[in-house]
């Protein structure tokens, strides 16, 4: 089902056309479908609608500018902080700096510099540091033969200021090869033990079956005495840890199944060891490491199935701490325990956040169970790290724009979150709601390849403020400013509507706000003449609509999503939006009477603040529902509009495949292993060509419950759409074995 409703962007050109024609690209003389930008000057969408959480932030350190911090912790004995920096996309080169404890700080030493094929994770001091000066620090590294190994060195400090590090002072005390979900950090416990994180050391679904091994290294919490090191090494395996009686298992370990620890961090208040864990699928997880404990990678995420056939250790499953599904963060970052004076609050609470939403969270755990959690902040951060200052106050680490500091929520949050619309007719988007036409200055739109949303028809707007200007880019989505709202508009043919036809059901806003973007559901009411803020957890509404010509109904349950929900599929591998993007609208629209390329008459009016190239020049997606376009082109435009903003390089889809516009046969899983469920296939392949049958990619859209695809945000499979993919893949001609090159991305 589709909706073309076109009469209702009047108020847009109203105003419009009472303006000349600013010059823009190409000579030809053909109309535009604006002839001038109308400045959107009624928002009322701003703040938040739930009340804010109890602290917002603000910058430590203000005049200080680092690279991409990663941690950092003070160093005993002095006034300074070491910090921890990464210098490329998540890979080397990596270093430690140095930084003054002081609120004016403007500048940082470089004290180690560990080369262009080394990154570090993690750091901490002996518990004689300051005798010793033994500095110990978890990082990955790749040898002259292309192996990447993970390890921990041992560096000897200077006890004497400059407080020097000799790279030659350099000790190997452990290693173990590990590409990807590496761990690498690392913290003493007050049983002089250091404890040591270490991923499943792939970067897919535990590729390698290391999680349940015992006989490796990998997926697990390493226990190690580095004081008292064994013959032929630097270390020894305590005789106490827990493994030391099974056969073949590695002695160090002390827990196990972890996919990807993300900070591991040690209370020295309570001896309580907490880890944060990546999840991959749909669940992030935060665990307090037990002895002997087994968290279940692969078998299962968190405390979810995951390979279920795959055969668990020797220990029974610990379920974590704390889990958080997929809607809520996507690369949750472990904190450390707070035990500052300025929030007696939190004493005791593990505070710890996420890498993607900016969010962050505390927990309190008395031993036996969990006695405190919730939301603290929500930052516009991508936080790597948590670090405590010289008075145990709490720093957040942003990997862009590095220190900050939690102050309570103002009453001027609390304001605006009361001044929020809770009705679509008080954000400011429309000049008449319940005719769904525009107010002055909000733009509507289509797209080349809509996302298949249960066969509701949809009507897009986009609003930017004032005359801001949008940063065009030719991949991915455009770059918009602060105060943005995009809004579509969803509509079922309702059988209580039958002559009056689709009618709206739900209008939901993306609206980005400090440099993030939140989205907001609202339900129309029965009456249609306006519609209601949803609450932040969503909500499901079953609905009576027509199922034929001779007067079927059908019910149908539509979901109204979560705020969290919506960044599932706006994520930051898409950059968050995901129809105002080049393929997608490189394409007509008929503005009134007037058919322009879309992109041709937002370049004309000043929309973009940058130079647009012709869009004959520039990439368009085929319309999946056009019979007239070429099978291949309809198919794979479908995958990227529907699949692409998880399954793509850094997306946080499980499969290793791309399944973007421009990805190659081979990226894109033809003639690729499953690493999952297979649905009883015979001889699965992500896509086999010539078998549609035989796909996996293919069995998971057309079905819904648990492994469909998308995971969330539909409850019917596009029958028609499954027969255009169905034809596709049967007509796929094998492409051969995969060229030379780095592999698919994982």
């Amino acid at each position: 089902m589709k909706s073309s409703r076109m009469g209702f962007i009047a108020p847009v050109l109203a105003v419009a056309l009472l303006w000349g024609t600013p010059p823009g690209f190409g000579d030809d003389a053909r109309p535009h479908g604006l002839q001038r930008r109308t400045p959107w000057t009624t928002s009322r969408v701003l703040g938040s609608p739930e009340p804010p959480p109890p602290f917002r932030t603000e910058k430590a350190f203000p005049n200080l500018k680092i690279q991409q911090p990663l941690t950092f912790e003070l160093e005993p004995g002095t006034n300074s902080y070491l910090v921890l920096q990464h210098l490329g996309s998540w890979a080397p080169p990596g270093r430690l700096a140095r930084v003054a404890d002081r609120p004016d700080v403007d500048h940082y030493d470089v004290v180690l510099d560990f080369g262009d094929k080394t990154i570090a994770y993690g750091l901490d001091f002996h518990p004689r540091y300051l005798e010793n000066g033994y500095l110990y620090i978890g990082l990955n590294t790749e040898n002259e033969a292309g192996v990447h190994f993970t390890q921990v060195r041992r560096y000897t400090v200077d006890r004497e200021p400059p407080y020097a590090i000799d790279p030659k002072s350099e000790l190997v005390v452990i290693e173990w090869e590990s590409n990807g979900h590496n761990g690498g950090d690392l913290a003493f416990g007050n049983d002089g033990m250091l404890y040591v994180s270490s991923g499943d050391g792939t970067s897919d679904s535990d590729l390698n079956n290391r999680g349940q091994d015992m006989t490796h290294l990998t997926s697990k919490i390493l226990r190690i005495d580095v004081d008292h090191p064994a013959p032929g090494q630097n270390y020894s395996s305590p005789p106490d840890n827990p493994f030391t009686h099974v056969p073949g298992a590695r002695p160090e370990t002390w827990a196990i199944g972890l996919r990807n620890p993300w900070r591991l961090t040690h209370d020295k208040a309570t001896g309580q060891l907490w880890c944060g864990v990546n999840g991959q699928d749909l669940w992030e997880t935060v665990n307090l490491i037990e002895r002997g404990a087994n968290y279940g990678w692969s078998v299962t995420e968190g405390s979810h199935p995951f390979l279920s056939d795959r055969k668990l250790g020797p220990a029974p499953l610990t379920p974590p701490t704390v889990e958080h599904h997929h809607s809520e963060a996507r690369s949750l970052t472990g904190g450390v325990v707070y035990h500052g004076r300025k929030y007696p609050e939190l004493d005791g609470a593990y505070v710890y956040g996420d890498w993607s939403t900016g969010k962050v969270w505390a927990v309190k755990h008395d031993g036996e169970r969990v006695v405190f959690h919730r939301e603290i902040a929500d930052t516009p951060f991508q936080l790597t790290g948590f670090g405590l200052d010289s008075d145990g106050e709490l720093i957040l680490i942003d990997h862009q724009t590095a220190f900050h500091r939690l102050i309570p929520s103002a009453p001027e949050d609390v304001k605006t979150s009361r001044n929020f619309p809770r009705k679509l007719s008080e954000t400011g988007l429309f000049a008449s709601v319940v005719d769904r036409d525009p107010a002055p200055g909000v733009i509507p739109y289509d797209v080349n390849a809509p996302l298949w949303s249960d066969g509701a028809g949809k009507e897009r707007l986009m609003a930017v403020p004032g005359e801001a200007k949008v940063e065009f880019t030719e991949q991915n989505g455009w770059n918009f400013p602060d105060g943005t709202v995009l809004a579509k508009t969803f509509l079922l043919d309702l059988a209580d509507r039958r002559s009056a036809g689709p009618a709206p059901v739900e209008t939901r806003l993306m609206v980005k706000e400090q440099g993030e973007w939140v989205g907001y559901a609202y339900l129309w009411n029965d009456d249609r003449a306006d519609a209601t803020l949803v609450d932040k957890e969503g909500l499901d509404k079953t609905y009576l609509v027509n199922a034929g010509r001779d007067g079927e109904t059908k019910a149908q349950t539509w979901r109204f999503p979560s705020r969290a929900e919506c960044m599932v599929c706006h994520t930051r591998a898409a950059n968050f939006v995901l129809g105002p993007s080049t393929p997608q609208m490189n394409r007509d629209f008929d503005y009134g009477g007037v058919v322009d390329n879309q992109i041709r008459t937002l370049e004309h009016i000043g929309f973009f603040s940058n130079e647009v190239p012709e869009p004959d020049k520039l990439a368009r997606l085929a319309d999946p529902s056009n019979p007239a376009e070429p099978l291949a082109e309809r198919a794979r435009a479908y995958l990227h509009s529907n699949c692409a903003t998880c399954h793509v390089e850094a997306g946080g889809g499980n499969a290793s495949i791309d399944l973007s516009i421009g990805a190659s046969p081979h990226r894109l899983g033809v003639n690729a292993e499953p690493r999952q469920e297979t649905f009883g296939i015979q001889r699965p392949l992500l896509i086999a060509p010539g078998d549609a049958e035989s796909s996996t990619v293919f069995a998971r859209m057309t079905r819904r419950g648990p492994g469909q695809m998308p995971p969330l945000g539909t409850s019917l499979v596009d029958d028609e759409a499954m027969t255009m993919i169905r034809a596709w893949i049967d007509g796929l001609a094998d492409p051969g074995p995969p060229p030379p090159g780095p592999a698919p991305p994982r």
